[in-house]
This record gives C-alpha cells, structure tokens and sequence, in this order.
C-alpha cells in the first residue's frame, strides 16, 4: 500500500532515504532517455526532410489522381456503358415474351445491330464497369436459351454479383447447363453453390431441391436427405416445401 508524503515529509532513516535517493535517479534517467529520444528524431527528421517530403507529395498526387480517374474517366464510362446496355436488353426482354423467332432477337442482343454494341461487346469493352459485368450475365443467359452451354457456362462465370437474388441464380444457371449437358458432377456442385450464395426463402430452398434432385441421380442418398431435410426445418414454408416429406422419405429408403 502506497504512503502519502506530505510537504516537508523527510525520510526517517537511512533505507527510506536511500530509496528517495534511487526513485529521483530512475526518474531522472527516464526523462534524459527521453530527451535523447526526442533529439535524435529532430536530428532524422531534419537529415531526411527532402524525402519525406516526397513521400508526401507522392502521396497527395496519388489521391489527386484517383479523385482524378473517378470522377473524369471511371464514372463517364460507368454511365456510358450503362446507357450502351440499354440497347440489347431491348432484345432480350422481347425474346421473353416472343412466341417465335427468339433465337433471332437473342442474337441481336448478343451480336447488337444498328452500329449499337450487343451484350458481348459491351461486356469486351467496358469490362471492370457494373454495366460490363451485367452484360456478362445476359450473354450468358442469352446463349443458355440458345442451347448453345458452352458459350452460356462461360460467360456466366465471368459474371459475379453479390445480389441477394441476381447473385445465386447466376450459379444456379450454370447449374442448370451442366445438367442438360449431363454433367451431374458440376451441376451438382453449382447447385450448392446457388444454394450456399445468400440466405433466402425463394433461391435457396430452389436449389437445395435441385441439387438434392441431382445427388439421387448420382445414387448419393444421405447428401440427397440432407438436402431435403434442411428445406423441411428451413424453408417449410416454400413451393419446394410443401410435399418435401415424400423426397426425404424417398432419400431415405433408397440408401
């Protein structure tokens, strides 16, 4: 327990004094040290001022200059690129609804028309812009609609998105082309994929169906149930949900 002193407090013996003695010594020892310290500082600082000056000034150019490219280059060509979508996405939503001729206004999105860009263009030219990733995805829509799995799987992997919906079907689409290509394996993988992007009551449960569909195809009931399971106790609830019992049960027997 420490002991206050009092003004004029002098030690009563030898030891305490001897103590006294030490405590001003390391106290003046601390405050030398530092004293030390702080010269040799000035002394580096003042060696080496002209560098560190232009650190300084390689540092303020650098933010300078990426204030620079995003507000004259990285955002004109973000808007640029997005007003350049427009044009082939006029194509594709049509095919939505077309009763004929689909291949060819899918193919006007993908290849463009007019001297406008399709969606394989601007996904080449405006490539690191939102605009140039979305393109990637309706490229590869486009072309999976085509049945043309190759090119569809490939653009779609060029794709990425951490949208909450956007983000898993893009997966699951290359899933799907896997699938009817009768690639179980890699179809099975994309499957969980999709499943595992984002937690959702409408993607998830879809997957988890799809892939559970594919692993008893591929005979591997216990990873199938375990599918099935997890849409009975998750997502009860959904279009998948409502006669899951039947597919546990089929899961279940057949191991």
């Amino acid at each position: 327990m420490s002991t206050y002193k009092k003004r004029g407090y002098k030690p009563s013996n030898k030891k305490e004094e001897q103590q006294s003695q030490e405590s001003e010594s390391t106290t003046a020892e601390v405050f030398n040290t530092l004293d030390e310290t702080a010269s040799k500082s000035e002394k580096w600082i003042e060696k080496n001022s002209k560098t560190l000056l232009y650190v300084l000034i390689s540092l303020v150019v650098v933010f300078l200059g990426f204030l620079g490219y995003t507000k004259y280059i990285s955002e004109p060509k973000e808007q640029e690129a997005a007003n350049e979508l427009a044009f082939p996405r006029k194509y594709f939503d049509e095919a939505a609804t077309a009763g004929s001729g689909i291949d060819s206004l899918l193919n006007l999105g993908l290849e463009g028309a007019d001297g406008k860009y399709g969606f394989i263009d601007i996904a080449d030219s405006y490539s690191g812009t939102d605009a140039g990733n979305l393109a990637n995805y309706y490229a590869g829509v486009s072309y999976l609609k085509m049945k043309k799995y190759d090119k569809g799987i490939e653009y779609l992997s060029k794709f990425k998105s951490d949208d909450e919906i956007l983000g898993p079907i893009s997966l699951g689409a290359i899933g799907d082309a896997f699938s009817d290509i009768n690639q179980p394996k890699d179809a099975l993988e994309y499957y969980e994929k999709a499943a595992d992007k984002k937690d959702n009551e409408f993607t998830t449960p879809l997957y988890l169906f799809k892939a559970g569909q594919i692993a008893m195809d591929l005979k591997e009931f216990g990873k199938a149930e375990g599918f099935f399971t997890k849409i009975k106790e998750k997502y009860s609830k959904s279009d998948q949900g409502q006669d899951i019992d039947m597919f546990i049960n089929a899961a279940k027997y057949a191991k």
